[in-house]
């Protein structure tokens, strides 16, 4: 072979090494993201070129229109990074919470600078219209904080019932020009239909479909039977009752990381509910018994009531025009899969710049699992690819 010849066959090939080298960067680094969540030891991972920057945290307090809100801001070392805003689902956990803080932390420690903001009505158990404007009011002020948003912009991330509210927000004009994009992690369409599903254990897109068989959680039909005692028992029952379903939804909500004190909570709300005077005494033994039948049954006819307002439901509100990435677990028992596809549909049929879905068996409702086939993961890892290049939500190094 001749020299020249065997040169440019070289530099061919280093060109090619290169760019597959680049094209496959931004999946690689989400895929080390992905893998830091759900099997941080597996050796894989180990053999990942993508190192996690230092991340340091600082907790402030927020203004909104509603009060001063609790938020911890999560910096990576090195030169500023974009900016996200990230909004838990209804748990009663603050910034603390393991799980928030796991995924916070490790979208930072990708090149993000995140601020991890828990809604004070959704750790108290309630779906509210001034959750929305706490979130349309916090990335307000974050895109204007020039060391937590670069360009003025910031991406919005929001887990299960904020996933929806998160786009109902991004589409107020508030944040016209303020947002890179917001990201949906198993969130609602329309919230009196996941409240019908809750109910009836169907998931409905239209009211003409014949729907698919749902397989409700007692967590989440719990949450619908608080919003709902007001018309399930006399007044003066409500207050005492309120206070047991409460402590239910505590005990629910430290299952995952302390089994044997929720056991010894769900105890004392059974105690606690002996004392009650009848029907908060049955209503409450539902709750118990996790009785999803006898709930749903109950809350049905109130469900109109309970979620209508346009706050709470993006297919009720003006679509974003940013970029919606929209994910979803193939076996969610709280808000059903169903709610993303039609969402997506409804985005797209209004004119949304872009919008990109996923249902993935690699989460159930807000937690990461970590196994699942081969195509499962890329399909994951190039939906947070996509989403991460828009959003600037773990941009990795």
């Amino acid at each position: 072979m001749r020299p020249r010849r065997k040169l440019r066959l070289i530099v061919a090939l280093v060109a090619i090494l290169a760019a597959g080298a680049w094209w496959a960067r931004p999946y690689v680094a989400s895929a080390a993201v992905l893998l830091d969540l759900a099997q941080p030891q597996s050796a894989l991972r180990a053999w990942l070129p993508v190192r996690q920057l230092v991340v340091t945290t600082e907790d402030l307090r927020v203004p909104t229109r509603h009060g001063d809100v609790v938020a911890r801001v999560y910096r990576p070392e090195g030169p500023p990074t974009p900016g996200v805003a990230v909004f838990p689902g209804i748990h009663a956990g603050g910034v603390d919470e393991p799980r928030l803080d796991a995924l916070s932390r490790r979208v930072a420690a990708a090149g993000a600078t995140v601020l991890s903001v828990p809604l004070p009505d959704l750790r108290a158990y309630r779906i509210t219209p001034e959750s929305t404007d706490v979130i349309e009011d916090v990335a307000s002020w974050m895109s204007a904080q020039p060391l937590l948003a670069t360009g003025g912009k910031i991406g919005l991330v929001g887990v299960s019932f904020s996933g929806g509210l998160a786009v109902v927000a991004a589409g107020r004009p508030a944040l016209q020009g303020r947002l890179t994009g917001v990201l949906s992690i198993g969130g609602h369409a329309d919230l009196p239909r996941v409240m019908r599903a809750l109910g009836t254990g169907v998931s409905e897109v239209s009211p003409e479909s014949p729907g698919t068989a749902f397989r409700p959680h007692d967590y989440g039909l719990a949450l619908i039977t608080r919003a709902a005692l007001p018309y399930l028992v006399p007044s003066d029952q409500v207050a005492v009752l309120d206070t047991c379903v409460v402590a239910f939804l505590d005990a629910s909500s430290r299952e995952s990381t302390d089994y044997e004190g929720a056991v010894r909570d769900f105890a004392k709300v059974r105690s606690a509910a002996e004392a009650l005077p009848e029907p908060a005494r049955q209503v409450m033994g539902w709750v118990n018994d996790r009785d999803v039948a006898a709930l749903g049954r109950a809350i049905l006819p109130y469900v109109d009531r309970l979620g209508n307002a346009p706050a709470l439901s993006p297919l009720r509100s003006p679509i974003p025009h940013v970029p919606v990435f929209l994910l979803h677990g193939e076996d969610d028992a709280v808000i059903p899969t169903s709610e993303t596809t039609s969402l997506a549909a409804h985005l797209r049929s209004s004119g949304a710049p872009r919008v990109e879905w996923l249902i993935t068996p690699l989460l159930t409702h807000a937690d990461v699992r970590g196994t699942a086939s081969a195509g499962d993961v890329w399909r994951l890892v190039r939906f947070w690819a996509h989403a991460r290049q828009n959003l600037g939500v773990g941009a990795g190094r």
